[in-house]
């Protein structure tokens, strides 16, 4: 098993806590986290609560392939909720425990997402998204800002020619 980075222990007991306030029922919390999860059962029946009917066909019993299935409908239904491509994780991160950290990432994300819609009237998970943050200026503050040096460049405060001693020194002759 290799991970990537560092599993958080609070960060997954919140993922399942949310789940499960969303799930309706109960989950088996004898089972370790990526074990309960692995089959994509409770993921898929997750995004079914929160986006009715979004998977059709849950595979509850079958070969690897079948519950693998499962994982890559849960993650076409979290892209189709709002989650960014780049939060959602790998399959082979959960089926194969590569990398625990992003399936948790993802489920965060999946609560975050869920707190902006309108229809989401369930427990929240992380800090909300903020959704605007306009701001208007008047001409006369656009004006001037023109007139502030950046100091995106350096500054040269305090800078002198004391000490600069380049090249050969001039000589005069007569």
């Amino acid at each position: 098993m290799v991970e990537t980075e560092k599993r958080d222990p609070e960060l997954e007991t919140q993922a399942l806590d949310w789940i499960e306030a969303n799930y309706g029922e109960p989950l088996d919390r004898k089972k370790p986290y990526d074990d309960l999860l692995k089959d994509g059962i409770v993921l898929c029946k997750l995004m079914n609560k929160l986006m009715p009917g979004c998977v059709k066909k849950i595979d509850t019993k079958g070969g690897g392939f079948a519950l693998m299935q499962n994982i890559e409908r849960f993650q076409a239904a979290a892209r189709a909720y709002g989650v960014p491509q780049s939060e959602v994780f790998q399959t082979v991160d959960l089926w194969e425990k590569k990398n625990i950290p992003q399936v948790t990432l993802c489920i965060h994300a999946l609560g975050r997402v869920a707190q902006t819609r309108d229809d989401y009237k369930g427990p929240v998970l992380g800090p909300k998204t903020a959704e605007k943050n306009e701001r208007h200026f008047t001409e006369e503050q656009l004006a001037e800002a023109k007139n502030t040096v950046s100091l995106q460049y350096g500054s040269n405060k305090g800078a002198s020619q004391a000490g600069i001693n380049m090249g050969k020194p001039r000589s005069i002759t007569d």
